[in-house]
């Protein structure tokens, strides 16, 4: 609570327990480092965006996902970001999509960036992970605010596990009843003020960011389809925090 530099990135943990896809053996467990909107610039104080890039250095995750909105306002900021996110050791890949922030931006110059300290982007496409992930297919989707999620493309094909990797909750409205076991979104901030039981007084528009406005979420009973929503990092707009604290997450799936 109270202003950006006053406060620290707090860690939330979830764990998806499932066989390997064919086999009745455990999975090697795969772990995750998620973060989301780090809104690099003025509103964010650049040791906030250090202290969350440590927590998730200090996970060890195999893969790191990245949400999007990696920046406020002007692409430059992706400066003060990009060198962290290098040193997070993730020895089977770093992932981004973009966020409608960066999409405001020279996005153009961000993606360099990213690319530069070994993050790959895979909007609205498919990667399969190597072994012995080899059953765990990672499907981006591009913001659904600013871009165009294009959700045949990035899971029609995908087999496996799947791990959704989007900006937005809205962006489920573009994946429909397509199957999937666990996506992972942003951009809400869980209201970024909120009141002290943790209601959000502001959401950004959109019926399914209001419903699923931070937390993790089982959408329904039948697919066991996952949902987890970080309240982000940084902050947008004003650099004040209330009640919904910065987050990231490390995540299980054995």
């Amino acid at each position: 609570m109270g202003l950006q530099g006053r406060v620290r990135a707090s860690v939330s943990r979830f764990e998806l327990r499932q066989p390997a896809a064919g086999s009745s053996d455990p999975r090697t467990p795969l772990r995750i480092g998620f973060a989301s909107d780090f809104h690099a610039g003025a509103t964010t104080d650049a040791r906030l965006l250090s202290d969350a890039c440590d927590l998730l250095s200090a996970f060890q995750p195999h893969i790191l996902l990245l949400g999007g909105d990696f920046v406020s306002v002007r692409a430059a900021y992706i400066d003060r970001l990009a060198s962290l996110l290098a040193n997070i050791p993730a020895p089977y890949g770093k992932f981004a999509v973009l966020g409608n922030h960066d999409l405001r931006a020279d996005h153009a110059v961000v993606v360099r960036h990213l690319e530069q300290a070994g993050v790959r982007m895979i909007t609205n496409r498919y990667i399969t992970l190597d072994a012995p992930f080899e059953d765990v297919t990672l499907c981006g989707l591009d913001d659904p605010t600013r871009g165009e999620p294009r959700a045949d493309l990035a899971l029609d094909e995908a087999t496996g596990t799947r791990i959704v990797l989007m900006h937005s909750p809205e962006g489920l409205a573009a994946i429909g009843e397509r199957p999937f076991d666990l996506a992972f979104a942003g951009h809400t901030h869980g209201g970024q003020i909120a009141l002290p039981w943790g209601t959000p007084v502001l959401v950004p528009g959109g019926e399914l960011n209001r419903r699923y406005c931070s937390g993790a979420f089982q959408l329904d009973d039948v697919t066991s389809r996952w949902l987890v929503v970080s309240r982000g990092v940084g902050c947008s707009t004003i650099p004040v925090r209330a009640f919904a604290p910065p987050e990231v997450h490390l995540c299980t799936i054995a």
